[in-house]
């Protein structure tokens, strides 16, 4: 940035400029005392974000200078705040010696705090990850490409992948970062496009330069070429994964030790969720933005917070190929069939509730940030992990991933070692406090401590004396931490005071006073202190540098700590709710058998079950039935078992056959886009559109009411072209449901797809729904129960059914042009067939003269 004309500000003044000019558009917490201060603009908005007091302090450069700040001791709440609210904020802190200082006193910037390189244990969402993503847009291979790579700082996780403009939004949603970096002059349209709601940040275009990002990975990495990543071919990637790089390393102020590697995450090794897919399915949020239920908390029995996060990300990437899968599944099996396998998880699952979040303190460890007493719970977690795998071998058969995880828990004692001798049992807080080196650790601080803390016979000594000497009875010799040590005598008694007493403070109702023997006993007593806090924290920094060559090891443990505790909360689930290890099939397949919704049976008494058959043969289940009968959560169901099964989880079915998918859509409810200029209607054929360009083979569809933004006999074209498309071009498995009857006729018409319906029948109180899928196209729509239920006024009803009744009459032509649409679609070769089928399709003597017109419009429309 451009430095700032200082000339006319006060000396600290112009330091805090200057600073500021660093922070860039950060806020800027400015130590002073025991306060962060803000001042100008930054105090103007850290007051409105915090709701602060915005007050002025003196003037600088001839203007009052707007201030706000807020407690040191508090900045950890504050900074949560605004974290929250996607700001961003650099620390400042006095890094000098006061008393050596002739000006202000030395400060710089610290770290920054963003909202995706977030590693303070107060700031972190518990089960949540907070990733940071770097994005560059270009060409690459002679096709519009773009790079991202993406970091997890608190645990050293570092991706990168190029993908199409199309996949962006993709790949986004699965990454799902906190904060997104990008050049000052990039085109975001394809972010807003994306529709991702995350902090921006911006930073210089020359962070993105080939050359210094390729620089900047292999010094990290301490590497000759970048091809020992994988990175050779993707310089898009490359330039993405340097800048994030530097930005996360400026942020930490500090070289990323714990960040070992970079790998290549392709995104053909998940199974695609488009954000529309990820929303409708519920995975990891509702549709309406509430807490849950979702498929994540409904899941997560984990008993450790990193458990629940690597839960959360295996949701969040399903597995396109079977082996990673099968591995998981196969953990999962050895966990249930244990000898007292009930006994034996609970016990497993109880071992774990007791361990401290180590992920994240391996990381903190790395950077030099770990606390006090976050050490001392490591320290007591640290003797477990041996034990607790030894114990898990012995009830469990570990096959291939049960035995790497179970290999992987324990960590070198050397560092139980170190913490034990070093870290008191009670530690303080903070390290400036004292109290945190544990005695006998080292024989010069235990000496400085004694000296300290052995003045309570002396000052009795004194006290005694000094009453004997003056003759007042009630003097005391006391000591506070702000005037250091002193002699009170109460106002009344002031005239007895000796000469050689020297008065240190005034009281309403007593004076205080120093003496030249308790003054050369405080500087003795005070130096002692203050030398033992100084060399409390040189031992404290010394044994954290060699804790940290441990932290590597750590950071595996809790990897492997974090696997096994998500596959005890699958397990757990699975033996609780009677959930059956699925078939992972090579062949285009899924068959379920009395399929369940994984969180709707919870929120219901009795919950009704459906198989669901779909194979080479069978692509395509038209689903018809009525409003609130069940449509919707039936096809969910499907799509959740297949992901789940993806996952490497058990299923909640009889039994089940999954094979591999490249992607899952959803085309489901109605929503729109009015600030875009996007209606519901052009919001559903967008959907539908990337629906169309995208499905495979391997793809499952979900399509729900396709065509009902739209007048009738559009959306009826449009639906059936869409199914008909889906079925003879795509070949995807599609779940397709539709209240348009004519489409039933599709199976007379094309080979692969099969009509069914959920079931309802009438009765003396009203439409009863079954919830059950059975063969065949439903009789009726049932919508007018649906509205009467809903409570619709039974004179609308009446007057509705009445309506029913003479549009039913009125409009025999239907079928006619129903058949005209399908016929038209089917044809293919003679340029003239189509018009010629359509019109021996037609029967004049029952048209309508206006029908007939309509008609004729249609088909001018049609073929010219």
């Amino acid at each position: 940035m451009t430095s700032p004309d200082l000339s006319g500000h006060t000396p600290m003044m112009k330091q805090y400029l200057q600073l500021k000019a660093q922070a860039g558009s950060h806020l800027l917490f400015y130590r002073m005392g025991d306060f962060y201060e803000m001042f100008y603009d930054d105090a103007e908005r850290g007051a409105k974000l915090l709701n602060l007091t915005l007050t002025k302090r003196g003037t600088s450069n001839g203007a009052p200078i707007p201030m706000a700040g807020v407690p040191h001791h508090a900045m950890e709440g504050y900074l949560a705040r605004l974290v929250a609210l996607g700001e961003s904020i650099a620390i400042c802190e006095q890094v000098g010696d006061p008393a050596a200082s002739k000006g202000p006193v030395e400060r710089k910037i610290v770290r920054v705090v963003t909202p995706g390189t977030l590693t303070d244990e107060a700031l972190l969402p518990a089960r949540e990850d907070r990733i940071i993503a770097a994005w560059v847009a270009g060409r690459n291979r002679n096709k519009d490409s773009m790079g991202l790579a993406w970091m997890n700082l608190a645990n050293g996780t570092f991706k990168t992948c190029e993908c199409t403009p199309e996949l962006l939004d993709t790949e986004l949603g699965r990454i799902a970062p906190a904060e997104l970096v990008c050049a000052e002059q990039a085109d975001t349209d394809a972010l807003e496009a994306s529709g991702l709601d995350t902090a921006l940040s911006r930073v210089p275009e020359w962070h993105f330069e080939a050359d210094g990002a390729r620089d900047t990975l292999l010094r990290h990495f301490g590497v000759g070429d970048i091809g020992a990543f994988g990175l050779d071919h993707l310089p898009l990637a490359v330039q993405a994964a340097g800048a994030l790089l530097r930005y996360v390393g400026n942020t930490q102020a500090q070289a990323l030790k714990h960040v070992h590697s970079l790998s290549v995450d392709a995104s053909g090794d998940y199974v695609v969720l488009d954000p529309a897919t990820r929303r409708n399915l519920e995975i990891t949020d509702t549709l309406n933005g509430g807490e849950g239920p979702t498929l994540f908390s409904t899941l997560d029995h984990a008993r450790t917070p990193m458990g629940s996060r690597q839960l959360r990300r295996w949701l969040q990437a399903p597995l396109r190929a079977n082996p990673q899968a099968q591995a998981r599944q196969d953990a999962i099996t050895q966990l249930l069939r244990a000898a007292n396998a009930d006994s034996a998880l609970h016990a497993l699952r109880s071992s774990l509730h007791a361990l401290p979040d180590l992920e994240r303190m391996a990381t903190r460890l790395s950077l030099g940030s770990i606390r006090p007493r976050e050490l001392a719970s490591l320290r007591d977690a640290l003797g477990t992990l041996a034990p607790l795998a030894e114990t898990a071998r012995a009830h469990f058969q570990a096959d291939a991933l049960l035995a790497d995880c179970l290999d992987a828990i324990p960590v070198d004692p050397a560092l139980a070692a170190l913490l034990t001798q070093a870290i008191a049992p009670e530690p303080a807080l903070m390290v400036r406090d004292g109290g945190v080196i544990a005695e006998g650790y080292d024989a010069e601080l235990d000496s400085l401590r004694q000296l300290a803390g052995d003045n309570g016979a002396f000052l009795m000594e004194i006290e005694t004396r000094e009453r004997e000497r003056t003759g007042i009875g009630n003097l005391r010799v006391e000591y506070n931490r702000v005037h250091g040590f002193f002699i009170e005598v109460t106002r009344g008694q002031a005239d007895k005071v000796p000469d050689d007493y020297r008065r240190r403070q005034t009281l309403k109702n007593a004076e205080r006073y120093i003496t030249p023997e308790l003054k050369a006993w405080e500087d003795k007593v005070l130096s002692a202190r203050e030398r033992g806090l100084a060399r409390e924290k040189l031992l404290f920094e010394q044994m954290l540098e060699q804790a940290a060559s441990h932290a590597g090891a750590l950071a595996r443990s809790a990897a492997a700590l974090a696997c096994l505790d998500a596959l005890a909360a699958l397990a757990f689930h699975a033996r609780s709710h009677g959930w059956v290890a699925p078939e992972l099939c090579e062949d285009i397949r899924l068959d379920i058998e009395a399929g369940r919704h994984p969180v709707v049976e919870h929120s219901i008494e009795a919950f009704t079950p459906n198989d669901c058959r779909m194979h080479e043969e069978r692509r395509m289940l038209l689903i018809t039935g009525p409003n609130m009968g069940g449509k919707s959560t039936y096809m969910r169901q499907v799509a959740l078992i297949a992901l789940l099964a993806r996952v490497g989880s058990y299923v909640p079915a009889a039994q089940a056959h999954v094979g591999p998918l490249d992607r899952i859509f959803t085309r489901i409810g109605a929503a729109d886009d009015l600030a875009g200029g996007r209606s519901t209607f052009m919001m559903e054929m967008m959907e539908a559109g990337v629906i169309l360009a995208a499905a495979t083979p391997h793809s499952l569809v979900l399509m729900d009411e396709i065509g009902r933004g739209t007048s009738t006999y559009d959306g009826l074209s449009l639906a059936w072209a869409i199914a008909h498309r889906l079925l003879t071009y795509n070949r995807a498995l599609t779940l397709f449901a539709t209240h348009y009857f004519e489409l039933t006729r599709l199976p007379e018409k094309t080979h692969g797809v099969i009509n069914v319906h959920l079931a309802a029948a009438d009765s003396p109180d009203g439409v009863v729904f079954l919830h059950e899928v059975r063969p065949g196209p439903a009789s009726q729509s049932y919508g007018l129960h649906v509205a009467q239920r809903a409570g619709i006024p039974q004179v609308v009803i009446r007057h509705a059914r009445k309506e029913l009744a003479e549009l039913e009459a009125r409009n025999r032509a239907d079928s006619q042009l129903s058949l005209f649409v399908q016929q038209v679609e089917e044809e293919e070769g003679d340029a003239d067939a189509p018009l010629r089928s359509a019109l021996q399709a037609l029967d004049p003597d029952t048209l309508s003269p206006r029908e007939a017109l309509e008609l004729i419009y249609q088909m001018r429309r049609d073929f010219l």
